[in-house]
């Protein structure tokens, strides 16, 4: 396995792994598959500042994880949200771990500190949403900090949203700007 850079030729193929949670799963809360046109818009836009990684598998993208802006303000510089989506027959192989692992380490380089992650969670049993994404997070050493109950609707059930973190830096008085894009 590969860890690399994505790139804008990467669309199809990620775009290829992101579908099935769409159109199968409440993990994304999309409701139509994006175009490649699109999501090679959102890999131009959100690579411009942050890390959006690859993790690549016998010459086949395998899986993606990227990090963007927490909240449009200047005070919110130092936190970003994380996302990460593997392929279907890749997983609990030890790639989200490597992903995650080398996202974290390019975000500390950069000088982000707080890593968030907003995850569907199912309000009751159901057919389309597990916790595996929570238990992933909090075994990559994030904590739950709060949950928003119903606030998703698809596949005509209702969703919670948890909020997890994870502090990867010091938190100073003075703190240096963010190093975007590098």
């Amino acid at each position: 396995m590969k860890i690399e850079k994505v790139s804008i030729a990467d669309a199809e193929e990620l775009l290829a792994i992101y579908a099935p949670y769409v159109e199968e799963t409440a993990i994304s809360f999309e409701y139509e598959v994006p175009s490649v046109d699109e999501f090679r818009n959102r890999i131009e836009q959100i690579s411009a500042k942050y890390p959006y990684i690859k993790a690549v598998v016998d010459g086949k993208i395998a899986g993606y994880a990227y990090a963007a802006g927490f909240k449009d303000r200047k005070a919110y510089d130092w936190s970003v949200e994380t996302t990460i989506y593997i392929r279907k027959d890749c997983r609990q192989l030890g790639l989200g771990k490597a992903l995650y692992e080398n996202l974290e380490k390019l975000l500390k380089e950069m000088g982000i500190l707080n890593m968030n992650a907003c995850i569907a969670s199912p309000a009751a049993e159901s057919g389309h949403l597990t916790d595996d994404s929570y238990r992933f997070h909090k075994k990559m050493g994030f904590t739950l900090v709060g949950r928003f109950h119903n606030s998703g609707y698809k596949f005509g059930e209702w969703y919670d949203m948890i909020w997890m973190e994870k502090m990867i830096g010091e938190h100073e008085k003075d703190m240096p700007d963010v190093r975007f894009g590098q």
